[in-house]
């Protein structure tokens, strides 16, 4: 997701390199099982039975959608899913009619304004690498709150790339609605037909061909046209905007608020700066240039440098128009996230859960061992089985995500621990030895593995944040966590991986949005290079997890987060261990309040 991303991703599949396709060579077949942001009678994605490589049809016009949620705030904190068409040119080249359109996610207090111009300020939020709207669920709905109760009503806008388009989530869908993880499972590993539908599997080739010509321009384009449509006053959304982002989500706004978006650098109403009054980077930094270590925003390059550059991102995109890798990061393994998510949402305590339904094929071996093998020897040799452990579905996701397990420092979220059977030290990929936390790759947590497995009478189960040294705890807690470091409910993670209509994973990250992040200078777009200092900015920065650059902003507000790593600042629960409210969201409600106002990060 950002500095070092590379070089993590690179140890967790032991030298693994970019794949140039996705892991399905299977044909698209997207459609889900209730409209996103469109019309009732308008499809997603398409059948099984229409054929592919077809050109978009004319979108229709603006809509939105209220949703449902389980969230504890959800009486509070209204939540839609807003679509507005958004033709891609025609050179993109042939792809589904959902794919011409922008949609987000929009969180407003049930009892403020309805329009959003109305609102006291308007936050609006760039994702992550591999991730979508969904995945600020948590951070969302407790700004909201937060800003209410300082007397201001905010709304929190969550942009989904387009790439999501060309998602399913028909089996995710009806599952929540049966409350059965079979329904889910059975439609997306063993054809059962679900609304009249069946999955299709992957999109790849010709499918995914178009987001060759989705990178950073376009990226930044959209944000600007939907900024443009749903607030057309420019005065308004320099006065009530504030853009920003987590992890990569920074970088790409910090290009936002240097582009132009006509060209021209005589008129500004079109610059990016003047499209926000302020910017927020959730565990990033608001900068333009390319999240890698040691970079921040690259200098100038001279033609020499720079024509190789274009060719390799062209060549590069054209050929593998999505990122992914063998195992771990890959389509099929993101959407087994949000379904591992689903399990613990629907049977939090069940034992026959995600893994004994999960298929049987490499990526899923693979990325079963990188995530959960506690040695080098059980990696290679996959004895014992991870797919013998006995564990309830929540244990199965902190497993995951918890970053006393998850080996990858940009994976990691604090929800607890384990318990119920011992735990051994976790050796793989490195040992969790002070020297090796301290660079950055793997967080900062000391790492534990079960030590039993294939033994029908031992279950491993969860200690949520809120139960870390109580009675609950086990004996071995106290070598790997403490309650202070602690701050995201795994109820609450698994509902934010399975719940919002815009869901918390991106299954086709576009290839090219990175490379333009590493060489955006050449764009003729980039001609504000002081955009990001003519406005003020708060960076909330996670204790654990990754290290970030130091930026010169001369109007920057930094807080460090105890306790949170690189997911916390999404998901932290809204009422923390030490009593106090969730912090991410007291500082963007200070900010969204009142820009000059103090904070109360500490």
């Amino acid at each position: 997701m950002r500095a070092r991303m590379g070089a993590a991703l690179a140890a967790a599949v032991m030298g693994s390199v970019l794949t140039a396709s996705v892991v399905s060579a299977e044909p698209i077949g997207h459609i889900a099982s209730e409209p996103i942001g469109r019309t009732a009678s308008e499809p997603i994605g398409r059948t099984a039975s229409e054929p592919t490589g077809r050109t978009a049809s004319e979108p229709t016009g603006r809509t939105e959608m209220p949703y449902t949620s389980s969230a504890p705030l959800a009486g509070e904190v209204l939540g839609s899913v807003v679509s507005i068409p958004a033709p891609l040119p025609a050179e993109a080249g042939p792809r589904p009619a959902a794919c011409d359109r922008l949609s987000y996610l929009r969180w407003r207090s049930a009892d403020g304004p309805e329009s959003s111009a109305d609102a006291d300020r308007i936050l609006v939020a760039q994702p992550g690498i591999f991730e979508g709207a969904g995945a600020f669920e948590s951070v969302a709905r407790n700004t909201v709150i937060a800003a209410a109760a300082r007397g201001a009503h905010v709304e929190f806008w969550a942009l989904d790339r387009r790439s999501n388009c060309l998602e399913d989530h028909t089996g995710t869908r009806a599952a929540l609605r049966t409350g059965s993880l079979d329904t889910a499972t059975d439609y997306y590993f063993r054809g059962a037909e679900v609304d009249g539908r069946r999955f299709a599997g992957h999109a790849s080739g010709a499918d995914v061909a178009w987001l060759s010509q989705v990178g950073l321009e376009q990226t930044l384009r959209d944000q600007y046209n939907l900024l443009r449509h749903e607030l057309p006053d420019p005065e308004l959304r320099k006065r009530k905007v504030l853009c920003g982002g987590h992890s990569l989500g920074g970088f790409i706004t910090g290009y936002f608020a240097e582009w132009d978006f006509d060209g021209d650098p005589a008129t500004i109403d079109d610059a990016g700066y003047n499209q926000c009054g302020g910017y927020f980077a959730l565990d990033t930094v608001i900068r333009a240039g390319a999240p890698f270590p040691g970079r921040g925003a690259l200098p100038d390059l001279p033609d020499t440098v720079s024509a190789p550059l274009d060719a390799l991102s062209g060549s590069i995109s054209t050929a593998s128009p999505v990122l992914a890798l063998p195992a771990v990061i890959n389509p099929e393994t993101t959407n087994l996230l949000a379904l591992t998510g689903l399990a613990a949402r629907l049977d939090p305590d069940g034992i026959d859960g995600i893994v004994p339904r999960m298929p049987d094929n490499p990526n899923i071996d693979w990325t079963l061992r990188t995530l959960l093998a506690g040695d080098y020897a059980m990696f290679a040799t996959g004895d014992p089985d991870v797919r013998t452990l006995n564990a309830t579905n929540e244990a199965v996701l902190g497993a995951i995500l918890d970053d006393n397990s998850q080996p990858l420092g940009f994976l990691q979220a604090s929800v607890g621990f384990i318990t119920g059977a011992p735990v051994r030290d976790k050796l793989f990929p490195v040992p969790a030895t002070p020297e090796v936390l301290g660079s950055g790759f793997f967080g900062d947590a000391f790492k534990a593995s079960p030590a039993v497995f294939a033994d029908p009478g031992v279950v491993y189960r969860w200690l949520d944040y809120d139960e870390v040294s109580t009675e609950a705890s086990s004996p071995d807690e106290a070598r790997y966590t403490d309650r202070g470091s602690e701050v995201t409910s795994i109820a609450e993670l698994a509902r934010n991986l399975s719940e919002p209509p815009l869901d918390f994973t991106e299954w086709y990250f576009p290839s090219r949005l990175p490379f333009d992040l590493a060489s955006a200078t050449r764009f003729e777009g980039h001609l504000h290079r002081d955009g990001v200092t003519r406005n003020p900015v708060v960076t909330l920065v996670a204790n654990g997890g990754i290290s970030l650059p130091e930026t010169d902003h001369p109007n920057e507000r930094r807080w460090i987060l105890p306790g949170y790593n690189h997911l916390d600042v999404l998901t932290a629960a809204a009422d923390q261990n030490d009593g106090r409210p969730e912090q991410v969201s007291q500082a963007l409600a200070d900010f969204a309040a009142d820009r000059g106002g103090s904070f109360t990060v500490g």
